[in-house]
């Protein structure tokens, strides 16, 4: 048995395409005009402004159905660029094509050729609302969480969950043709020819949902979570933030109190052990807490174990 060839960025491109033709629609779809004599694919690549990495993750996907990629160093902007892409390629170039080679080779005015036409334009229907969706809702999604934008209305999970298979209707008009349209010896190698547009077209389709659901998803899914966690910590610190005018803002006698506080002490017992009265106490209770922002126990603590006021592991005690 063949052992699977993981390609590499010094792999030559040429290698890839003689090894599996299919590489030129990714080609293609990243941008990378041919020409490029017996550059590697580090090279090409480069030259064209792709990144590497991410190509050869496609690739591999594409040709091996495995690939070993590591999603921290992928590129976002170049993997989105490729679907992108391949949305254009297909609604524009591959529907139109198979629809015009069946309806050479089709009678149209025969019965069951127009429902053939029927159900390859119900197809064509279904597959263009799919695409369209991604553009509409995924892809400037995708674009926002680049720009560091996160949002709690959509998520990476959404598409997902009804990233249904868009090439039933595919697989139904090959059985069709096949099984019931009659065409003479004159007229079977322009259905022939049909056909096998089909076959390519459910094979590309495959690959490209493959590379959304193995490669894009979780991609963007780890994206949301490094937005997410970077969103949580600017909060923590801008809570945090005020230590920095401890010096400045907090008098000596306050931070007194606020260690008093921590320790769980009543204003009377905070009184008693700073030698002041009561209403003293709650004036500087009042000016702690217009100063800080913080008005919980809790919030206190933190402020208090932060700025070094109190040890985490005597409160522990």
């Amino acid at each position: 048995m063949k052992a699977t060839k993981m390609y590499e960025a010094g792999d030559k491109m040429i290698d890839l395409i003689r090894d599996n033709y299919n590489t030129l629609q990714s080609l293609s779809a990243f941008g990378i005009p041919l020409g490029f004599g017996d550059k590697t694919v580090e090279e090409t690549c480069a030259q064209n402004n792709v990144d590497s990495t991410t190509f050869l993750a496609v690739v591999n996907l594409s040709i091996n159905g495995v690939t070993s990629h590591d999603p921290d160093k992928l590129s976002v902007p170049t993997l989105l660029h490729y679907l992108e892409a391949c949305h254009t390629y297909y609604l524009e170039y591959q529907l139109p094509s198979v629809r015009r080679e069946l309806s050479e080779s089709i009678n149209a005015q025969d019965g069951i050729g127009r429902l053939i036409l029927d159900v390859y334009d119900t197809y064509a229907r279904e597959i263009r609302r799919h695409m369209n969706y991604e553009e509409r809702m995924l892809f400037p999604y995708v674009e926002r969480l680049m720009r560091g934008e996160t949002s709690t209305s959509y998520c990476i999970d959404d598409f997902a969950k009804h990233h249904a298979e868009a090439d039933k209707s595919l697989k139904e008009l090959k059985q069709l043709i096949i099984k019931y349209l009659p065409s003479d010896i004159a007229g079977s190698h322009r259905l022939t020819s049909a056909l096998y547009l089909i076959y390519n077209n459910e094979e590309w389709l495959a690959n490209h949902q493959t590379v959304e659901d193995s490669i894009f998803v979780p991609l963007i899914r780890k994206l949301e979570q490094r937005l997410k966690s970077e969103r949580l910590t600017n909060a923590i610190s801008a809570f945090t933030g005020t230590e920095e005018i401890l010096p400045e803002s907090i008098t000596d006698r306050e931070k007194d109190v606020i260690v008093a506080l921590v320790q769980g002490m009543s204003n009377k017992e905070i009184a008693e052990h700073l030698f002041i009265s009561v209403n003293t106490v709650i004036t500087h209770r009042k000016n702690i807490a217009r100063k800080l922002q913080i008005h919980s126990p809790a919030g206190l603590t933190i402020y208090a174990i932060v700025n070094g006021l109190v040890n985490i592991d005597a409160l522990k005690k």
